[in-house]
C-alpha cells in the first residue's frame, strides 16, 4: 500500500492549501515503507484508537478552557498516531467539506463591519501585512545564507503561505521539497497552538466555558440552505483553483448573502465539532516517522525561525493595539502569521472581533498570493542558486 509523502499531505486551508496533485515534486517523492507500530494493525482499529484518543484529549482541553479544543485535541491525536506509525490518512472528500463547513460558520459571524473595517484600516493592514511577509522572508534568506538547510531550501519553506507555489518553485531550485513541506506544516501547527495559549492565558479568557447545545433544536429548511451554499461555494473554489478556495469562497459568499439578507446559516454544534475533528486530524496525521527522521536536520531552526516569526507578530498585535484601540486577542489573531482556517476556529471560539481577524487573515492571504512566489525567487536569486529548468 502506498503512503504519500509529506509534500502530499499538507492542508489545503487559508494559505497553505495544496492541491492533491502538484506535478513531478510528489511523483518524485513517493515510496512504499513498511509498516511499522500502529501501521501493522486494520486500519479500522487505527481509526477507533483515533477517535478514542482525540475525543479524550478534546474533552481534557475543553475542561481546561482551552479554546479550539476540539481541533487542538484530534490534532494532537493524531500526531502522536502519525508519529507511531499509523498508515491511516483522511479522505480528501472529507477534507474538503470540513473546510467549507468550516468557512460557512465563519461568514455567519460576519457584519458589513467587515468591509469599513478594511476601508478604514487599508494602510495599516497593508503595514502589518508587509511586515509578516518581510518577517518571514527575511527568516528564510539568513537560515539559507548561514548554510544551516541545503540550498535554498529554507527561503521556500519559510514563507507565510502560498505553500503550493512554494513547493514547485523549491523543485525548481533543486530545494528539498520534503523539507520545504515539513517547514511550512509545521508553522501551522505552532502558529494554532501558540493563538490557543494566547486566548486561555494571555488574553484571560474564563477556563469555565459555557455548556455546548450539541443537539439544540434546528430549521431544517435554513440547514439545507447551509449546506448546498457550503457545497455550491466549494465546488466553485475547486473548481476556479483558487488558492484556498474551498474555505473562503464558502465565506465571502455566504458572509454576502448573510449580509444581504438572503439567507441564515444554521450549522448544528454537532456537525461543527466533526468538521474542526477532520481538520485536527489532517493536520496531525501528517506528522509521520519517515518525515520527522528526514527533517530532524533541520527541527531547531524551523522551531527557532517560527517561534521568531510568531514573537514578531505578537509585537505587531501589540502596536494594533495601541494605535487601533482594539482587544489583544483580536490584534494577537489578526496578525498571525499563517493557517486561517485554525484561526478562524479559534477566533469563533473566543469573544473577539471576528470581522478584524478575518478581513486581516483574508488580506495577507490574497497579497501574499501576489507578491509572495516572487519575492522568494527575487530573494533565492540574491544567494546565487538559479532554476534548474
Amino acid at each position: 500500500m502506498t503512503r504519500p509523502e509529506f509534500s502530499q499531505l499538507l492542508p489545503e486551508t487559508s494559505d497553505e492549501e495544496t492541491p492533491t496533485d502538484i506535478g513531478a515534486a510528489e511523483d518524485a517523492q513517493e515510496k512504499t515503507p513498511l509498516k511499522t507500530g500502529l501501521g501493522r494493525f486494520h486500519p479500522s482499529l487505527q481509526w477507533l484508537l483515533l477517535t478514542v484518543l482525540s475525543v479524550i484529549l478534546a474533552t481534557l482541553l475543553e475542561l481546561t478552557g482551552i479554546p479550539a479544543a476540539l481541533l487542538m485535541g484530534p490534532m494532537i491525536a493524531a500526531a502522536i498516531c502519525g508519529i507511531n506509525g499509523a498508515s491511516i490518512r483522511l479522505p480528501r472528500p472529507l477534507y474538503y467539506c470540513a473546510q467549507a463547513l468550516i468557512g460557512t460558520m465563519i461568514a455567519e459571524a460576519i457584519t458589513p463591519g467587515i468591509l469599513t473595517s478594511l476601508i478604514a484600516n487599508a494602510p495599516l493592514f497593508l503595514a502589518v501585512i508587509a511586515c509578516v511577509i518581510g518577517m518571514s522572508t527575511f527568516s528564510g534568506y539568513a537560515i539559507s545564507r548561514l548554510g544551516i538547510l541545503p540550498g535554498t531550501t529554507a527561503i521556500w519553506g519559510s514563507s507565510a503561505g502560498a505553500a503550493t507555489t512554494m513547493m514547485v518553485m523549491a523543485d525548481a531550485y533543486g530545494a528539498d521539497t520534503r523539507l520545504v513541506a515539513f517547514m511550512q506544516y509545521l508553522r501551522v501547527v505552532f502558529v494554532a497552538a501558540a493563538a490557543s495559549l494566547v486566548a486561555r492565558y494571555w488574553a484571560g479568557i474564563d477556563g469555565t466555558p459555557p455548556p455546548i447545545p450539541w443537539f439544540a433544536p434546528i430549521h431544517p429548511v435554513a440547514f439545507a440552505e447551509t449546506l448546498a451554499l457550503a457545497a455550491i461555494a466549494a465546488f466553485l473554489g475547486k473548481t476556479l483553483r483558487i488558492p484556498a478556495g474551498i474555505f473562503l469562497f464558502p465565506f465571502l459568499i455566504g458572509a454576502a448573502l448573510s449580509m444581504a439578507g438572503l439567507i441564515t446559516i444554521e450549522i448544528p454544534e454537532w456537525l461543527l465539532a466533526i468538521s474542526y475533528g477532520l481538520l485536527g486530524w489532517n493536520i496531525g496525521l501528517g506528522f509521520t516517522r519517515p518525515i520527522i527522521a528526514h527533517a530532524r536536520r533541520a527541527l531547531i531552526p524551523t522551531v527557532l525561525s517560527i517561534l521568531v516569526l510568531i514573537g514578531f507578530s505578537g509585537l505587531l498585535a501589540f502596536i494594533l493595539t495601541r494605535t487601533v484601540g482594539i482587544d489583544p486577542l483580536t490584534a494577537y489573531l489578526a496578525t498571525s502569521p499563517g493557517g486561517m482556517d485554525s484561526i478562524a476556529i479559534i477566533a469563533a471560539s473566543s469573544n473577539v472581533d471576528i470581522a478584524f481577524v478575518m478581513s486581516l487573515q483574508t488580506a495577507r492571504l490574497l497579497m501574499i498570493m501576489a507578491i509572495g512566489p516572487s519575492l522568494a525567487r527575487f530573494v533565492a536569486a540574491k544567494t546565487g542558486a538559479k532554476p534548474l529548468i
